[in-house]
C-alpha cells in the first residue's frame, strides 16, 4: 500500500477521526483519558502494547472499545501454565458425533481481518508460548495447516500478573523490547468516574456497553498507510534531534550524566540501556503525538508525553535494583529531563 497521496489534507481529516476515536472510546472507560491517548498513539504508530494494571481496572473494556471504534475483529487468549503454542492456532477436540476435528484456533479463526489480540496474563505461558508471539508481533504471521498466515492489521495487546509468582515466566529482554510502550492503567482518581463505575447499572454489562461504541470510526485497513504518511509529514528539527541523542546518553549512562537517585548506587544502577530500535519507536511516538496536537513538528513536549511509556521497559537495571524497578525507572525518566537541557 502506498503512502496517501496529497498527505496534508488527508492527514487533516484523519485526525479528526483519531480524536473520535478517543471520544468513544472515553464514552465506556471513565477517568483513562491518558491511556486512551498512549493507546491511540500507539494505533497510529502501528506498536504493540503491554499492559499494566490491577484486576479489574478495565483493560478488556479499554481494548474492546478500541477494537470495535478501529473495526476489524478482537481476540483474546489467557495465559495459563498448560497453554502450547499450537493451542493459539488451533483447536483440537472430538466432535458431537465421536470423531476427532481440527478447528481454526483464535488467531486462525478471524483470517487477515483480526485487528486487535489480546493475550491477558502474559507470563503465566511458557517461553515456547512466547516465541509464538514474538513471530507474530516482529513479522504478523503464523505457519499453520501447511501454509503461512499474515495478519496485516493486527496489534497485540498483553497484560501480566503482577501479583502471584507461583507458575509464571517472565518475559526475556528481546519479547519486553518487541512491545512498542508499556502502559500504566490504574483505576481513576476522579470522584464522579469512580461513583458511576461502581453504582451505574451501564458500566455492569460489558456487551452492552460496548455497543454504545460507534463502530469503524476508524478504517483498520489503512492504518499502515495513515502511519507511514504521518512519519513522513512530522519532522524534528536539529536541535530536536540532539536533544533527543542527549536524553538517550541521559538514560544509558546516568552517573556520567551527573544524575542522582535517593538510596541508589548509579556507577551500577543501568546495565543496559535503550537500542537504537527502542530511540526509533520514541520518535515514532512523538510525531503521532505532535499530529495528534495539531503539529507538524516535535517540540520537546511531545517527547516527554510518551517517554516513560516506550522507554523505561528498555532499561535493564542491576538486579539489586529489580525490584523496585517502576519507582526507580520513573525517577530515572524525571531525572533525565530535569538534567538534559531541553531546546
Amino acid at each position: 500500500m502506498q503512502v496517501l497521496a496529497g498527505s496534508a489534507p488527508l492527514l487533516a481529516d484523519w485526525r479528526a477521526r483519531a480524536l473520535a476515536f478517543e471520544r468513544e472510546v472515553a464514552k465506556v472507560v471513565l477517568g483513562q483519558e491518558q491511556v486512551i491517548r498512549l493507546l491511540a498513539i500507539a494505533v497510529f504508530a502501528r506498536g504493540h502494547v503491554l499492559l499494566e494494571g490491577d484486576v479489574g481496572v478495565g483493560k478488556t473494556t479499554l481494548l474492546r472499545a478500541m477494537a470495535r471504534a478501529i473495526g476489524g475483529t478482537y481476540e483474546r487468549v489467557e495465559g495459563t501454565i498448560d497453554l502450547m503454542p499450537t493451542d493459539l492456532v488451533y483447536d483440537a477436540r472430538i466432535g458431537d458425533d465421536g470423531r476427532p476435528r481440527v478447528d481454526p484456533g483464535p488467531l486462525l479463526r478471524r483470517g487477515g481481518d483480526l485487528s486487535i489480540f489480546f493475550f491477558n496474563e502474559i507470563n503465566r505461558a511458557r517461553p515456547q508460548v512466547h516465541a509464538l508471539l514474538l513471530r507474530l508481533m516482529a513479522e504478523g504471521t503464523v505457519s499453520a495447516f501447511g501454509r503461512e498466515h499474515r495478519f496485516p492489521h493486527l496489534q497485540v495487546f498483553a497484560d501480566r500478573n503482577r501479583v502471584e509468582r507461583e507458575e509464571t515466566f517472565e518475559l526475556p529482554a528481546a519479547a519486553r523490547d518487541r512491545f512498542f510502550m508499556e502502559v500504566q492503567v490504574k483505576a481513576p482518581t476522579d470522584a464522579a468516574s469512580r461513583r458511576a463505575l461502581i453504582f451505574d447499572p451501564r458500566f455492569h454489562h460489558m456487551d452492552r456497553l460496548i455497543e454504545d461504541i460507534t463502530e469503524g470510526v476508524l478504517d483498520h485497513t489503512r492504518l499502515d498507510a495513515v502511519a507511514r504518511a504521518i512519519q513522513e509529514g512530522v519532522h524534528a528539527s536539529d536541535a530536536i534531534a540532539a536533544y533527543t541523542v542527549a536524553l538517550w546518553d541521559a538514560v544509558r549512562a546516568p552517573d556520567a550524566a551527573g544524575i542522582t537517585l535517593p538510596g541508589v548506587r548509579m556507577d551500577r544502577l543501568v546495565q543496559g540501556g535503550a537500542s537504537p530500535r527502542g530511540m526509533s519507536y520514541l520518535v515514532r511516538a512523538a510525531r503521532v503525538r505532535a499530529w495528534l496536537e495539531g503539529r507538524d513538528m516535535i517540540v520537546p513536549e511531545d517527547l516527554r508525553a510518551v517517554f516513560p511509556e516506550v522507554m523505561a521497559h528498555r532499561i535493564f537495571f542491576d538486579p539489586v535494583y529489580e525490584m523496585r524497578r517502576e519507582e526507580i525507572a520513573g525517577a530515572l525518566c524525571r531525572a533525565a529531563f530535569e538534567t538534559v537541557p531541553a531546546p
